[in-house]
C-alpha cells in the first residue's frame, strides 16, 4: 500500500494540472460565451440597419466619429469602437473574468478542482489567463466584424477624422489596431476587479454587477469637473485616450498614461484575489 502512494505522489506534477487549452474550451461553450459573442457579432448589423432606416447621421455641433460613420469601413469600426468604449465593452469583460471562479463556487465544483489536486495559484492563473484571452478577443471581435460589414455597405477608403483631415486606409488599420490594443489594456482594470471580486464571493451576478457597477461609478465621478486634477487618477478618464491613435501625428501620451494606471490597479487588485484565494477556507 505504501508503494503505491509513494508511486502516486512521485508521478504526480503539479503543472500538469487543469491545462490551458481544457479551460479554455470549458469556457468556450458555455453559454454566456456564446452569447456575448453573438450580440458583439450581430451589434455592427443592427448599427448598419439603424443607418440605413434613419439615413446619413446628421452633423452637431461638434463632429464626432458617429457622424462620419457612414463615410468608409474604417469609420464604421472606428464608430463601434467609439461606441463599445465606456459601457459595453465593460460587460463582457467583468463576465468573462468576474464570472470564472464564482460560477465554480456556486455549482459547488470548486473544491473538487482543488482536491484534483490542482494548486491554488494555478487554478487562479488558468482562470485569469482565459478570462483575459477571451476579454481581448471580446474586445477585438466588434471593430473587425465592424469593418467588414462597414467596408461591405459603405466601401473601403480612408478614415475621415472628426478633429479634420484624413488618414488614408492602409494608414489607418494599423492606427485602429493600436486603438483597440489600448482600449484591452485599458480594461484590464475592469477585469482585475472582476476578478478580485469573483474569489470574494459564491455569486457570480455579484461579481459582474459589482465590476460593472463601479466601472459607471468613476465614469460619473470623471463627469465631475469640480474634481479637477484628481480625475486622473480614474481609469475613466483616459478611456478615449485612444482617439489620440487616430490623429494625423500619432499621439502616445494620454494612451501611455491611461494605460500605465489601469495596469497599476490591475496589478493590486489581482495581488489582492491571489491572496485571498490563497487563505480562503473553500467550502463550496
Amino acid at each position: 500500500m505504501t508503494a503505491v502512494l509513494d508511486d502516486r505522489a512521485a508521478g504526480y506534477r503539479p503543472q500538469h494540472t487543469l491545462p490551458l487549452r481544457v479551460e479554455a474550451l470549458r469556457q468556450l461553450r458555455r453559454r454566456r460565451t456564446l452569447v456575448i459573442f453573438a450580440v458583439l457579432v450581430a451589434l455592427p448589423f443592427i448599427v448598419l440597419a439603424a443607418f440605413q432606416i434613419g439615413g446619413t447621421p446628421g452633423r452637431a455641433d461638434r463632429t464626432t466619429f458617429i457622424e462620419l460613420a457612414t463615410a468608409s469601413g474604417p469609420n464604421f469600426a472606428a464608430t463601434l469602437l467609439f461606441m463599445g468604449t465606456g459601457f459595453l465593452l465593460v460587460i463582457p469583460v467583468a463576465l468573462f473574468c468576474g464570472d470564472t471562479v464564482a460560477s465554480e463556487a456556486g455549482w459547488s465544483s470548486l473544491r473538487y478542482l482543488l482536491a484534483a489536486p490542482v494548486p491554488r495559484a494555478r487554478l487562479l492563473w488558468r482562470k485569469l489567463v482565459v478570462g483575459l484571452l477571451f476579454s481581448a478577443a471580446a474586445i477585438t471581435v466588434l471593430p473587425l466584424v465592424g469593418l467588414g460589414v462597414g467596408t461591405a455597405a459603405y466601401g473601403w477608403g480612408d478614415l475621415k477624422l472628426p478633429t479634420g483631415g484624413s488618414l488614408s486606409a492602409t494608414e489607418a488599420l494599423p492606427r485602429l489596431a493600436i486603438a483597440v490594443a489600448f482600449v484591452i489594456l485599458g480594461e484590464t482594470v475592469v477585469a482585475a476587479l472582476a476578478f478580485f471580486l469573483s474569489t470574494a464571493t459564491d455569486a457570480p451576478l455579484g461579481a459582474v454587477g459589482g465590476a460593472v457597477f463601479l466601472s459607471i461609478i468613476t465614469g460619473v465621478l470623471d463627469a465631475i469637473t469640480a474634481l479637477g486634477g484628481l480625475r486622473e487618477w480614474l481609469p475613466a478618464h483616459w478611456q478615449y485616450a485612444w482617439a489620440d491613435a487616430l490623429q494625423p501625428q500619432l499621439e502616445w501620451g494620454g494612451m501611455i498614461q491611461g494605460a500605465s494606471l489601469s495596469l497599476s490597479y490591475a496589478v493590486v487588485l489581482l495581488a489582492l484575489a491571489f491572496r485571498r484565494f490563497g487563505r480562503k477556507d473553500i467550502v463550496s
